[in-house]
């Protein structure tokens, strides 16, 4: 549970027949090698983003138009180092405790208002504000105090050592002159955003696509390609066959997509990397069924993985143990998995007093089925297959399962962040600091936020409070591979796979390089020759 039109231009027009040329693709000349300005990049969501707000946002449709229109005070470059954004510089005291990030002189709002020192401190106070229902706050929880020193310079200090800082102020800072004096949660401008970003927003109709133009003020320079368009397409099937018409330039590929890829495709060019990220089984512990550890050993025992690795990844991805993939410095490889074993998990079963005691086939305990609903999102299929797979797997043991399929802003607004499920499969994609402090501390539990299983451990407590307060890496390794095999033991989730990012991009498209950040990392720097150029303005 991270990811790149003059006015009056009518939109709909942009992906019509009227807008869309069609055209060869010749070899390039010299002249095609140069950078220039035009075209548009046409991606998939799988639903629409729900807060345009990066302080907001919880899902990954909002992230991923947030990362457009606004910058954070830092950034990840191509090697993975934190470089500024909005900062062009700042200095840290010996302690870590003072950090003074000195702000670019030629940054402009959107809507053309210059940003100021201002505007962060009002986005570290709405951040640290109980009515603000932002997921991130606890980020912010040990500084003491944000102070403008003059309109490009801030002064963050923090109460006590914190590793993560610098990375927690790669959130994008939000505009005070558009929210202050209002309801941060209701704004206007969390449907219309007025960021700093190389993209302005343009226009969003639900259920259709989000329209993005280039920023020609952007401070790092204006991006090569004119537009962006993110079309919701709520099936990854339909979104590859829209992929094969040409009608969309990007996608993510699923296993059996990638491998038949190339029998269908000659205009797109694929791409395979590790992801940062993990697919997991997860249970709602405030659920009685799943508070037995013994229980949820079962289920993990009753589970073959590698069905699951072979039958959905198709080999690209691996089994995993817990919650640091295993590119991370904090993931620890000496954590072993619970193996295949349905005889031991019946065994634990009844041993939690779950027999069937009627012959049913379905095991049952006070007069109550051992049965449970699972939930996921509709268009991810590596998810839906696995839970096929699971249900499957666990009526062997005598467990029934029901599997529900949920349309995107429905599953996360409905019932992931209010908590009303019984057993989830979905993925997190994460931050490259090993803190996931949000996901796991017991004080992230409730509506909107991250740990909505609602595990609870005081150990685990306080060893990721530990590792947020230890600059040493190695010191920071011990803990955080404790916190692995802590939650290998404690199965809160049943950690399923780490998939290979598998994405696809048109070939039109130039200067697009695979780096440690994966492609994307230079979107800006993109472009199309004008001879392949596809998209123009309707006469």
């Amino acid at each position: 549970m991270k990811f790149f039109l003059p006015a009056g231009f009518s939109v709909c027009c942009l992906l019509s027949a009227c807008g869309r040329d069609p055209v060869p693709e010749p070899a390039l000349s010299a002249a095609d090698l140069r950078p220039t300005r035009g075209d548009t990049f046409v991606e998939a969501s799988l639903g629409d983003p729900s807060r345009l707000n990066p302080l907001l946002a919880s899902d990954s449709a909002s992230g991923s138009v947030n990362g457009y229109l606004f910058n954070g005070l830092v950034k990840y470059d191509r090697d993975l180092k934190l470089v500024g954004d909005l900062a062009e510089f700042w200095t840290v005291s010996p302690t870590g405790l003072d950090i003074v990030f000195h702000l670019r002189k030629n940054v402009l709002w959107h809507d053309g208002v210059p940003l100021t020192a201002d505007d962060v401190v009002f986005t570290y106070q709405r951040l640290i504000d109980p009515k603000v229902m932002t997921p991130y706050g606890s980020d912010f929880a040990l500084v003491k105090s944000v102070t403008a020193v003059d309109p490009h310079t801030v002064r963050v200090v923090y109460k006590e050592p914190f590793a993560p800082a610098l990375e927690s102020w790669g959130i994008g800072i939000v505009p005070q002159h558009i929210f202050q004096n209002t309801d941060f949660n209701t704004n206007f401008a969390n449907r219309a955003p007025i960021g700093t970003g190389p993209y302005k927003f343009q226009i969003l109709k639900t259920d259709e696509k989000t329209v993005l133009v280039a920023n020609p003020h952007y401070f790092e320079g204006r991006p090569n390609i004119d537009r962006v368009v993110i079309r919701v397409i709520p099936d990854s099937s339909v979104q590859f066959l829209e992929l094969r018409s040409q009608s969309i330039d990007s996608m993510g590929l699923s296993p059996d997509q990638y491998m038949a890829y190339d029998s269908f495709f000659k205009h797109h060019q694929k791409f395979r990397y590790p992801s940062f990220s993990y697919t997991f089984f997860g249970f709602n512990l405030q659920r009685e069924l799943f508070k037995d550890l013994r229980v949820r050993q079962a289920l993990s025992l009753a589970l073959d993985k590698r069905e699951i690795i072979d039958g959905v990844l198709l080999g690209y991805g691996r089994s995993a143990t817990g919650p640091f993939p295993p590119s991370s410095w904090a993931f620890d490889p000496t954590v072993p998995e619970l193996l295949f074993d349905p005889v031991r998990a019946k065994a634990l079963l009844a041993e939690a007093g779950w027999r069937d005691t009627d012959g049913d086939g379905v095991l049952d305990k006070d007069g109550k089925p051992f049965a449970f609903t699972v939930i996921t999102n509709q268009g991810n299929k590596m998810r839906e297959q696995t839970a096929v797979i699971l249900q499957a797997h666990l009526a062997r043991v005598g467990i029934k399962v029901e599997v529900r399929v949920l349309e995107w802003s429905s599953f996360i607004h409905d019932f992931v962040d209010k908590g009303n499920f019984d057993a989830i499969i979905l993925g997190w994609n994460l931050g490259r600091d090993p803190d996931q402090y949000l996901i796991w501390h017991s004080s992230q539990k409730g509506e909107g936020r991250y740990n909505f299983i609602g595990y609870q451990n005081p150990l685990a407590d306080k060893l990721w409070e530990d590792g947020r307060r230890t600059f040493d890496q190695r010191e920071r390794q011990v803990i955080y591979r404790k916190l692995h095999r802590m939650l290998a033991e404690d199965l809160p989730y049943i950690f399923l796979y780490y998939p290979e990012a598998l994405p696809t991009v048109h070939k039109r498209f130039q200067s697009v390089i695979v780096a440690p950040a994966g492609i994307g990392w230079n979107f800006r720097e993109w472009y199309v020759p004008k001879s392949l150029q596809r998209y123009r303005l309707a006469s």
